[in-house]
């Protein structure tokens, strides 16, 4: 399916593989984030895109000198890291399907976690504020310890990586 260029004046361009017409506020939305100063080439509209909360989901965005891990919604970060690797780009040329997977195969996702919880987590201190919240999760600690290293319940998000 062939993308269309969307007529808006905004210093990055938005590209649009979306099956509908972008309603007033979708068409808001994209100008909003193709207008932020870091936007890298361009903003990219999927064809299932639709409202959000900061961005449209389904949009891809891009960014120079910039890491938005949330700009879809509020908790759409969860799971994300921005880490810097010394790998470039040529180096890992045929490598990156085997990495991806190995990455997914180690890290617990959807309603998945962690068989065993490292020492390390169960000896943290912030486990014993627990006590301070909601009544209805309280004791959900256990259940917190072996999700945390995990994407969380839920979701499959898909793992992107960024290469030099």
């Amino acid at each position: 399916m062939p993308y269309k260029k969307l007529e808006l004046s905004t210093p990055a361009p938005v590209l649009s593989w979306a099956n509908h017409a972008l309603g007033n506020e979708e068409t808001k939305m994209a100008k909003n984030v193709a207008s932020l100063p870091f936007v890298f080439k361009h903003v990219a509209l999927m064809p299932d895109v639709h409202l959000g909360k900061g961005a449209l989901v389904g949009s891809v965005v891009a960014t120079k000198e910039a890491v938005i891990p949330a700009a879809v919604g509020v908790d759409i970060g969860c799971g994300m890291a921005a880490i810097k690797t010394p790998f470039l780009a040529d180096k890992l040329e045929g490598k990156l399907k085997k990495i991806r997977l190995d990455i997914e195969a180690a890290i617990p996702v959807g309603f998945n976690e962690n068989k065993d919880i490292e020492k390390s987590v169960s000896n943290w201190q912030g486990w014993l504020d627990f006590k301070e919240l909601h009544r209805g999760v309280q004791d959900l600690n256990i259940k917190a310890m072996k999700q945390l290293g995990s994407l969380g319940g839920g979701k499959r998000l898909p793992l992107t990586v960024v290469i030099q």
